[in-house]
């Protein structure tokens, strides 16, 4: 799987993902954030244009070192050539983050210079 490293130095990756397994896929483009070891967050706004269903609510301790409760999404996620039904929490911020749950088992590298973002 291939990103790009953005004009301001984020390691973005495309991820693909829906509300149902067969439904249409929606690119997004994910934030790499080693600090967060879940799996997707996604800012609140994009999870109401996904329409994705409400499952419940997680508490989540911030980089601040804040704790909040999330709500929590139910989300269909392309992920080297399998979908997986998992859930995402839904964020104050700007960017998707994609976290380190999801790059668990695989092999990132991140090229400054070129600007690449590799994941394999």
């Amino acid at each position: 799987m291939n990103g790009f490293v953005d004009d301001q130095l984020r390691a973005l990756l495309r991820v693909p993902v829906s509300t149902s397994r067969d439904g249409a896929r929606t690119d997004l483009q994910a934030w790499i954030d080693t600090a967060f070891n879940g799996g997707l967050a996604i800012p609140h706004k994009q999870v109401a244009d996904l329409g994705l269903a409400k499952q419940s609510s997680a508490e989540a301790v911030l980089a601040d070192g804040r704790t909040v409760e999330l709500e929590t999404f139910a989300c269909f996620l392309d992920w080297f050539g399998q979908t997986y039904e998992t859930q995402v929490a839904a964020s104050d911020g700007e960017c998707v983050l994609l976290g380190t749950m999801l790059l668990d088992g695989h092999r990132l590298e991140i090229n400054y210079s070129s600007k690449t973002v590799e994941l394999l």
